[in-house]
């Protein structure tokens, strides 16, 4: 399960045996890759043309040039689905004192060391779980104070990782 917002428009996109189903509706379409960055779109009997303008892999946020029209997409996979549910999907802000972890995994990068500072949405590290890579970012503003974790290091769910 898949949500991508489209200028500010809310989608729910699953995968079935026969391609997506799109807000609960089927959607058939062909994709073709013309060059790098580049794709022509066949949809309801209709041809597009996108171009990738701008892809930001850290956020899952891209820019697409379809037919002339700019869009802009944010993708949240089944775990920044679940992290939302769960009151974890970085909509506070202000100040924060401490970052958890939101399940049990293995740190695969961290992306800051005592002394930075952060503000909302910087990726601080990425963690595996369940053969997928989360880019955790920071919750809100702040100054890290002790980054308890090492690269390679597995940690359970809610063990403090960084403080600040």
């Amino acid at each position: 399960m898949y949500k991508a917002i489209v200028n500010k428009k809310s989608f729910d996109i699953t995968s079935s045996e026969d391609g997506f189903v799109v807000n609960g509706k089927p959607v058939a379409w062909d994709l073709v890759k013309v060059d790098d960055g580049y794709f022509h779109i066949l949809l309801e009997q209709k041809s597009y043309r996108a171009e990738l303008v701008k892809a930001d892999h850290a956020t899952k946020t891209f820019t697409l040039k379809i037919n002339g029209k700019i869009y802009t997409v944010a993708l949240k996979d089944r775990f920044d689905l679940l992290l939302e549910k769960m009151g974890m999907n970085n909509t506070s802000s202000g100040k924060i004192n401490s970052l958890k972890a939101p399940m049990p995994g293995l740190i695969i990068d961290l992306k800051v060391k005592a002394g930075d500072t952060v503000k909302q949405n910087d990726p601080l590290l990425i963690l595996e779980a369940m053969k997928m890579e989360n880019i955790i970012k920071s919750p809100g503003e702040g100054v890290v104070k002790l980054v308890k974790i090492k690269k390679g290091d597995s940690v359970e769910k809610n063990q403090v990782l960084i403080e600040f």
